[in-house]
């Protein structure tokens, strides 16, 4: 054989099949023993036939073993458990409030549509699906959802979420701000025996904005241009009773009128107030008539009144801004959304599975659940 059909048949290998391959392997082995059977004198052999040393040195000599190419990678599927997670939240939902355009509880099952069951409303006869009126509603990738919301469990950064969830960055971020839309407002309706309020400061900050911004842009979160409290400071003032039920807000101003709109009627005169001596709180309490007790500074609390402290809404403080460091800083216009974050983060504990966070991202969460 030539040199160039030696390499159109060396070509014309790769088109074999497996069970070919194996033949022609085999074919070549005994072609092998063959040459080195003609190297050996024949007498030593002693009266064997040259078929049957052929014969004997092709047994002896095992076929190659080809492990079979892997199978071609199978059409990408929407996992199925990631579906069916999404459908029975949103069974639960709709089982929870009824229908969402009428809140009316009489609806029967119509149809499928998108991969999530629809329902028809006995008394306003509209049809929905479990996401109707959510925010989740019209999200795609539903298959995706668990590994989004293990994200969010997880407190990881959008970045290392666009990975997990193999969505492009842009999308992870859109995903996390709808995620928090209903926990932002996921807040109790009333805090009960002693709490706790005191206000923190988080610095002001512009991230994503690319233009007209007021001062230079700082990198990563950066630090405030003066010492102490200034313009920079944005007030978040956060009550919490001895249950671990918690209620915060973004301020304005720190003042109370402002502090009225942030826990007025959460907080009443069945209970007990306990804060630093702020003004702006000090005249909340006042003017509410909330029986307030003023500790000017966290630690171990008095013996004469054990339980009057404010050390457990400072620890909270202390957490949230340890938790938020991740993030090398966060746009003022979404600290809502992220102290919402923190506190539903709280409140379901360790424990939580992405179906429970699921379902309190399409506004079930654990105080909705609570005082509904």
């Amino acid at each position: 054989m030539d040199a160039a059909a030696f390499i159109k048949w060396l070509a014309e290998m790769a088109t074999l099949t497996p069970t070919q391959l194996r033949e022609a392997f085999r074919s070549l082995a005994l072609v092998e023993a063959l040459a080195i059977v003609d190297d050996v004198d024949a007498g030593s052999m002693g009266c064997a036939t040259e078929t049957e040393m052929v014969r004997d040195v092709g047994a002896s000599i095992a076929p190659p073993m080809l492990a079979e190419p892997a199978a071609p990678p199978a059409p990408t599927q929407p996992s199925r458990s990631g579906v069916d997670a999404v459908v029975e939240v949103g069974r639960r939902r709709v089982s929870d409030i009824g229908c969402p355009h009428c809140a009316n509880r009489d609806v029967i099952r119509w149809g499928k549509s998108n991969g999530l069951p629809r329902y028809r409303c006995q008394g306003c006869g509209r049809t929905f699906n479990g996401l109707t009126k959510t925010p989740l509603a019209r999200l795609r990738k539903k298959e995706k959802w668990q590994e989004q919301a293990q994200s969010m469990i997880d407190g990881t950064t959008t970045s290392k979420s666009a990975k997990r969830c193999g969505v492009h960055y842009t999308t992870a971020f859109r995903w996390r701000h709808r995620f928090l839309e209903a926990l932002s407002s996921d807040k109790p309706k009333t805090l009960s025996g002693i709490v706790e309020g005191d206000e923190t400061f988080i610095l002001e900050s512009f991230k994503g904005k690319r233009s007209d911004l007021p001062r230079k842009a700082r990198k990563r979160g950066g630090k405030a241009a003066k010492r102490g409290l200034s313009v920079e400071q944005i007030p978040v003032i956060v009550a919490r009773d001895r249950n671990g039920a918690t209620i915060d807000a973004v301020l304005p101003k720190l003042d109370r009128a402002s502090i009225t709109g942030a826990l007025g009627g959460v907080i009443t005169p069945a209970n007990q107030l306990c804060c630093d001596g702020g003004k702006a709180i000090v005249a909340f309490a006042k003017k509410a008539g909330i029986p307030h007790h003023v500790l000017p500074a966290p630690g171990k609390p008095s013996p004469e009144a054990p339980d009057l402290h404010i050390n457990n809404v400072n620890a909270y403080h202390s957490r949230l801004k340890e938790w938020m460091r991740r993030f090398h800083g966060v746009a003022t216009k979404n600290l809502p959304n992220y102290l919402g974050w923190r506190r539903v983060q709280e409140a379901l504990g360790p424990s939580v599975m992405p179906d429970g966070w699921i379902l309190a991202a399409v506004g079930c969460g654990p105080y909705q659940q609570l005082t509904r």
